[in-house]
């Protein structure tokens, strides 16, 4: 049981000036893990006042400095890493073996990279007629997710730093320790007091104070479409800055000479991984007309490989989905999936033998029209759904006919073929052949699927603004 009731504000944990509590559902056990508080408005006043006070002497620390830092916060999280890995698999859900195997090495990725880049990062750069200096953007309010408690708030805390921006935290009151965790290894790490705060509590207060806080710059935010909406309003009263990384229908176009296994499993992947809860997940599988039958009778003889249960036990690839209320959107999609199209797999309910927890049949759609609710709206869960093309650029056009545009994947062995479709597709990430993750490569979407760019030197861009100096004499 964890009962963290304290806020990290000006490099101390302090109570909060209010008593109201969040309990923390362990979602395969529906049982309280832990508490934390719900913080307040003048819970957050302090922590904006503690980073406004820090920015004047972190905004220019040294780049060697700031390396440093995020070299020690990496070795600090390698040192908490079972830890971690047990939080977030309490927290989240997540089987032992995902929370280790993705999990873990995102966060720590994250903070390796930013230091990488920052070491060939200019901050100054002469351009003839006007130099160009980057400047930290001031103090940053970072909101972040439940579905990836290390991942998300990782590229953004690391980029601040490098950056010179302090910061203000708040994580997901879904999966908070893990980011508790984070704020213990900064602080080791010896940041200035201010430097990092969170915060925890409410989007209701905490969320919509900090994306309206007018002493707050920045806002990077990694969420819903319709609380990205919110950020924004709220945030454009003071003309600030915002990021947004929101939702995605991501496809995954096979392409005619694809292995089926592969396609097959790379489909199922991107739903089972993380209980589908990715906003970038490929959730709708494009394939040849001519493969449709092989292909469901594969993906179908597959299913069984990815065995859902409890996260704790050895063989587990797929755990609960995060609380009741995603267990319910879920069913509400698979509900209106089973009048929509042809079910293939799974449908309403939980697995046999798993009664108590969130958990969900993976379930795959088939015979999908491209206006049904299924193939347009992010259902967040193991739900897949299956479209036939009898051409490459019907297969594009099918693929940017939603509004989102955060990520998609390409199986299949011309490249030729690999380059036009992914060149066209109209996303900000494309994976092809379940290539590995590069955390230098920017992260972010097209249209509905947000504002800006994560991830390396991209990610530090985002936390400075730019100055134009003309006439600047020579040193």
């Amino acid at each position: 049981m964890r009962n963290q009731t304290k806020h990290f504000i000006n490099g101390e944990w302090v109570e909060s000036t209010g008593s109201d509590t969040i309990d923390v559902i362990n979602p395969a056990t529906e049982e309280v893990m832990g508490t934390i508080s719900s913080g307040t408005e003048e819970d957050l006043d302090k922590a904006v006042k503690a980073a406004r006070a820090v920015f004047p002497t972190f905004s220019k620390s040294s780049k060697e400095q700031r390396i440093e830092w995020l070299q020690k916060i990496a070795e600090g999280y390698k040192a908490r890493k079972e830890e971690l890995i047990e939080v977030m698999t309490d927290e989240l859900g997540a089987p032992l073996s995902v929370s280790e195997e993705v999990h873990y090495p995102a966060g720590l990725g994250h903070f390796k990279q930013a230091a990488r880049s920052l070491k060939d990062f200019s901050f100054i750069e002469d351009r003839g007629r006007h130099t160009l200096i980057k400047d930290s953007i001031g103090v940053s309010g970072l909101i972040t997710p439940w579905n990836f408690p290390t991942n998300q708030a990782a590229t953004k805390i690391a980029s601040a730093i490098a950056a010179g921006s302090p910061v203000v935290l708040k994580p997901a009151s879904k999966t908070p320790f893990a980011a508790m965790i984070l704020a213990e290894i900064i602080d080791e790490a010896g940041l200035p007091a201010g430097a990092f705060n969170l915060v925890n509590g409410t989007g209701s207060v905490i969320g919509n104070g900090i994306s309206s806080h007018p002493d707050i710059d920045f806002v990077s935010f990694t969420g819903s479409g319709g609380v990205g909406e919110k950020i924004m309003q709220n945030g454009a009263e003071t003309i600030k800055k915002v990021a947004l990384e929101l939702g995605g229908k991501s496809p995954i176009v096979v392409l005619e000479d694809a292995d089926v296994k592969e396609a097959a499993k790379t489909a199922l992947s991107n739903i089972m991984t993380n209980t589908g809860q990715v906003c970038s997940a490929g959730t709708r599988v494009l394939i040849p007309q001519s493969m449709k039958e092989e292909f469901e009778k594969t993906i179908v003889a597959m299913l069984p490989d990815f065995p859902v249960g409890d996260p704790r036990k050895e063989g587990i690839a797929t755990g609960p989905l995060v609380s009741e209320d995603q267990w319910e959107t879920v069913q509400s999609y698979i509900e209106k999936g089973e009048k929509e199209a042809t079910l293939l797999a799974g449908g309403t309910g939980k697995p046999e033998g798993l009664e108590k927890g969130y958990y969900a049949r993976p379930t795959i759609f088939t015979d999908v029209s491209q206006d049904a609710v299924i193939a347009q709206e992010e259902i967040f869960g193991p739900v897949t759904t299956i479209f036939t093309y009898e051409d490459l650029d019907q297969a594009i056009e099918m693929a940017n006919d939603t509004i989102y545009g955060l990520a998609g994947y390409i199986v299949g062995k011309d490249p030729d073929a690999i380059r036009h479709v992914a060149t066209n597709i109209r996303a900000g990430r494309i994976k092809i052949n379940d290539a590995k993750t590069d955390f230098n490569g920017p992260f972010g979407g097209y249209k509905q699927s947000g504002i800006g760019r994560e991830w390396g030197d991209f990610g530090i861009e985002e936390y400075l603004e730019v100055k134009s100096v003309h006439g600047l004499p020579s040193s």
